[in-house]
């Protein structure tokens, strides 16, 4: 873990996108971002985490950075999966806010302006895909997905798939880390008391890449890790201190 502050901490809002063999997105991605970037309500970084990219993504990004001042990356020495990235992209940020979005280009990053204004009332903010354009079958996994988590995290969220969210930083650093932690995001806020918002967002085709996901990872997966997260939720550690002579 980075504990020493680096470039993040002189933005307010840090967007992670973990990246794993995704060159052909990344073009696209890059316009968007640099687009988005001037337009945001705060002011925004964007931090790509190359989780060991066996493509050309990895110098793709290196460029994107030389080109953008407020581009920034770490490399993985190996792919760990989105929700090692994420762990790792929380813990090299230093901005107030931070959120991420994935590098498919099936969400738009001018919706972060949905919705961060939010984060005045709440610690985490997700997007609920409307009109979602993928095929029937992987609507229909994540719809189970979905249903059976929220039946066992209580969470409310009917979309926690959803690939665009934003969070106060201080709760991002606190979640705890475990493989599938993507997943249980809200729910893993609500143990620390925070609260959770759900705005719709815009969502579209994936025109380049593969997807990461398949039935496995999408369905029997999560399915194991709910109970998990059920153990962790009845032994979970939250207090606050009262007072300190700490300088």
């Amino acid at each position: 873990m980075q504990t020493n502050e680096n470039q993040t901490g002189q933005y307010a809002f840090t967007i992670i996108v973990p990246v794993y063999n995704e060159e052909d997105n990344l073009a696209r991605l890059e316009e968007k971002l640099g687009k988005y970037l001037p337009q945001s309500l705060y002011k925004a970084c964007v931090l790509f985490v190359n989780d060991g990219s066996t493509d050309d993504s990895g110098d793709r990004i290196h460029k994107m950075c030389g080109r953008h001042s407020d581009f920034f990356y770490i490399d993985m020495v190996k792919n760990g999966g989105l929700s090692v990235a994420l762990k790792a992209g929380f813990d090299c940020c230093f901005s107030e806010y931070v959120g991420y979005m994935d590098a498919d280009m099936q969400t738009d990053a001018d919706d972060f302006n949905l919705l961060l204004p939010d984060l005045n009332r709440y610690e985490f903010v997700t997007g609920i895909r409307v009109n979602r354009k993928d095929s029937f079958f992987k609507n229909l996994q994540s719809k189970i997905a979905n249903g059976y988590r929220r039946m066992m995290t209580g969470d409310g969220v009917s979309d926690t798939g959803c690939p665009l969210k934003v969070m106060r930083t201080e709760y991002a650093k606190r979640l705890p880390m475990f493989r599938g932690m993507h997943r249980f995001l809200p729910a893993l806020i609500l143990l620390q008391n925070g609260k959770v918002q759900q705005i719709p967002v815009r969502h579209y085709p994936r025109l380049a890449g593969k997807s990461k996901y398949h039935l496995w990872n999408r369905l029997t997966g999560p399915f194991i890790d709910c109970f998990a997260y059920r153990w962790m939720k009845k032994r979970y550690i939250n207090y606050q201190l009262a007072a300190s002579n700490l300088n």
